[in-house]
């Protein structure tokens, strides 16, 4: 019976580190991919040249990937101002404030929200944000503006990534344990002094890891921000100017105008910087974690 349970218990072992291995080598095998893909492209011209350049003319073989670099940062970095400190407060409030009542009604809107496709977010940001940001907030600050910019696209990717961030801050919330917050309480800690001395503070490593979840899914979203930027390879100016990010980029393009030399290369080196902006960013978010980890535990 023994020798039996030591055997599935070697068995499972290797099954998950098998598993883990594997996980690891789909990474690499779809960095190497892009890469081999995108290659043609790196030999045929000076990849600082590529990065810093921003000549976007397909037709001459000019491929300057500066503009959509910036609008992928740019929208992202707007869509986490805008969505953090929201996520963070409505999670707070639901999870030390609100009545189960209240949570009931929330918290399936919630997961609603979640699970609405990402054209849905755009057809409404084309139909509400553009226009309110065209007609009512842009002539306060600039001469023209069409609305289809990098503040609708932050806006609308705010809104798309406001659940995930609220659905993993309330678990996160909810795994610290209950005698902390009830000795804070017990010793005449109010509510608030509470929630800002134990459950931020206890929290704070998990507050960063969804944040850092949601920027990588804010990277890579699609067609919401496709249909709310404008598409235009310029550098954007100021967040009332059109962007054109780099999932955009290779959604709008690939498939199309195939044929011109050197096209599908460049598109997936658009590809292959994409998915180097998040392997790096999450790596730096890691190290970042572990620091923090160390400063904020018990």
């Amino acid at each position: 019976m023994q020798k039996i349970r030591n055997f599935k218990d070697k068995t499972a072992r290797q099954v998950m580190l098998g598993i883990a291995i594997f996980s690891l080598l789909l990474l690499v095998i779809i960095g190497t991919s892009l890469f081999l893909k995108a290659l043609p492209i790196m030999k045929e011209k000076n990849l600082w040249v590529l990065l810093t350049s921003s000549n976007w003319k397909p037709f001459k073989g000019d491929f300057g990937f500066y503009p959509f670099i910036i609008s992928t940062l740019y929208v992202s970095l707007i869509a986490i101002i805008i969505a953090l400190p929201l996520s963070i407060l409505t999670s707070i409030y639901l999870y030390a404030y609100s009545s189960d009542s209240v949570k009931k009604v929330f918290e399936p809107v919630i997961d609603l929200l979640s699970g609405i496709p990402p054209v849905i977010y755009g057809v409404w940001g084309t139909l509400t944000i553009v226009p309110l940001i065209a007609d009512k907030i842009a002539p306060h600050f600039v001469e023209f503006s069409s609305g289809y910019s990098v503040l609708a696209g932050g806006l609308v990717l705010a809104i798309m990534i406001l659940p995930l961030l609220i659905s993993i801050l309330l678990e996160v919330f909810r795994s610290i344990p209950a005698e902390m917050t009830d000795a804070s309480l017990s010793l005449g800690a109010t509510k608030w002094q509470t929630v800002k001395k134990v459950v931020l503070r206890k929290s704070f490593t998990g507050i960063i890891a969804a944040t850092v979840l949601s920027v990588s899914r804010a990277f890579g979203e699609t067609i919401a921000i496709l249909m709310v930027c404008g598409n235009i390879a310029v550098i954007p100016h100021s967040i009332f100017d059109a962007c054109y990010p780099l999932p955009a980029l290779i959604a709008n393009n690939y498939g199309e105008m195939m044929s011109m030399p050197g096209y599908e290369s460049a598109l997936m080196l658009g590809a292959f910087l994409l998915f180097i902006i998040i392997v790096i960013f999450n790596g730096l978010s890691r190290v970042a974690l572990n620091q923090i980890e160390k400063r904020y535990s018990f």
